[in-house]
């Protein structure tokens, strides 16, 4: 399956991003009320400067305490994320993922962001094709 069927597949609630400058206590709202785990940081919404997820911020808070809360996204994002295109199979980008260790990469194409795929919606996207797989397999064997 290529990364464009999913994120179809997901429907067009878009992106979310915040800025460089939006505070952490501000993204962890956002990522608690939208319950998503990731938010892509923008300055304009359409580039993918970094990502920052609710990962990123438990770690922080564990390491520093609350203070975290009152930085910028920019002070914790990670910078230059991974992206994918349109146009790659869930294969690659599932590998990327689990070697990467991370769970949310932006799609970009031509310097602009058009999605995010999470880890969850790879998976998804693999066993509806095996599903699929298994039963066109099951009506060959079947005579079907």
């Amino acid at each position: 399956m290529l990364v464009h069927q999913i994120l179809k597949s997901k429907g067009d609630d878009g992106v979310v991003t915040v800025t460089p400058n939006t505070p952490i206590s501000e993204v962890a709202q956002i990522l608690a009320e939208r319950r998503i785990g990731g938010v892509v940081v923008s300055k304009d919404g359409t580039t993918a400067e970094g990502i920052l997820s609710e990962r990123d911020i438990v770690r922080s808070l564990a390491l520093r305490g609350a203070v975290c809360l009152t930085e910028k996204a920019s002070d914790m994002m990670t910078r230059g994320p991974v992206t994918c295109r349109r146009d790659e199979t869930s294969d690659d980008v599932l590998q990327r993922m689990t070697t990467g260790r991370f769970r949310h990469m932006p799609v970009v194409e031509d310097g602009q962001l058009v999605g995010i795929v999470t880890i969850g919606d790879v998976v998804k996207a693999r066993l509806q094709e095996l599903a699929m797989e298994k039963n066109a397999l099951e009506g060959m064997i079947m005579g079907h």
